[in-house]
C-alpha cells in the first residue's frame, strides 16, 4: 500500500525543518518537485493573483480553491500544502473544506483566525475571531479528517492585528 502523502509529510516533519517553496499552481509545483524539493506550499495570494487576477482578500470559493490545490496536488508526487484562508466559514464549512481537500490529494491545510472578509497576511486592517471561535473550528477540522495524519495548521494574525 502507498504511504499516503499526509504521512509522508509528516515524517518529513519529525525528522526536522521542511522547505515548502511556495507556488500558485501546477506547472510550478511540478518545478518545485524536479528541483529536489519534499514538499510544496500553494499560496492564497499565488492562487488568487495568478489563477483570477484578483488580490488575496477572501474572493475565491472554497470550490476554487480545492479545485486548483487538486491541481497541484495530482501534478506532483510529493506532499502538498494549501492556504485555506478561514476555511470558508463557520465550524461546519471549515470541516466541509477539510474533507474536499483530503479527497483533492492535499496533505495538509492551514486555516487563519481572520474575520470574513480576509485581508492578504501582508496588508494592514486585519481583525480576528475570538479565540472561542477559532478552537470551535480547529476541532471540526481535526473531527472532519479522515487520515489522522492529514495536518490542520492553525494560523494567527493577532500579532498584526491593530
Amino acid at each position: 500500500m502507498n504511504k499516503s502523502k499526509a504521512r509522508k509529510l509528516r515524517e518529513l516533519i519529525a525528522k526536522g525543518a521542511v522547505l515548502l517553496p511556495g507556488v500558485p499552481n501546477a506547472a510550478i509545483a511540478r518545478q518545485v518537485a524536479r528541483a529536489g524539493f519534499d514538499a510544496v506550499y500553494i499560496s492564497g495570494a499565488g492562487m488568487a493573483n495568478a489563477t483570477a487576477g484578483v488580490p488575496d482578500v477572501g474572493l475565491l470559493t472554497m470550490t476554487e480553491v480545492v479545485r486548483l490545490a487538486g491541481y497541484v496536488a495530482s501534478a506532483v508526487s510529493i506532499p502538498a500544502i494549501v492556504d485555506a484562508d478561514t476555511g470558508f466559514g463557520g465550524a461546519e464549512n471549515v470541516a466541509r473544506t477539510i474533507r474536499e481537500l483530503e479527497a483533492a490529494g492535499l496533505a495538509g491545510c492551514h486555516i487563519e483566525d481572520q474575520e470574513f472578509p480576509k485581508r492578504c497576511g501582508h496588508v494592514a486592517g486585519k481583525s480576528v475571531i475570538d479565540p472561542e471561535e477559532m478552537t470551535s473550528r480547529i476541532k471540526a477540522a481535526i473531527r472532519a479528517r479522515r487520515d489522522e495524519n492529514f495536518m490542520i495548521i492553525a494560523r494567527t494574525d493577532a500579532r498584526a492585528v491593530e
